[in-house]
């Protein structure tokens, strides 16, 4: 499968997990419960105090590409 998301591109840093969850209308208890992780990983992602990996990192992947994210870095 080629994922845009993983492929050349940078990896899920705080900015692109912050804007996936803003593009899907959540907050980081939803996001959290969606993915079936804790609240206070995604807000330890988007503080940049972790970032995803592994299976995390692809999940976030084939959860953008559903929903036709498209990031854009300012």
């Amino acid at each position: 499968m080629n994922n845009k998301y993983n492929a050349g591109q940078p990896a899920w840093d705080k900015e692109r997990i912050q804007a996936l969850r803003h593009h899907l209308h959540l907050t980081q208890q939803e996001m959290a419960r969606e993915l079936g992780i804790r609240q206070q990983t995604v807000s330890e992602w988007e503080t940049g105090a972790y970032q995803p990996r592994g299976a995390s990192a692809k999940l976030l992947s084939l959860v953008a590409e559903k929903a036709d994210f498209k990031y854009q870095a300012k």
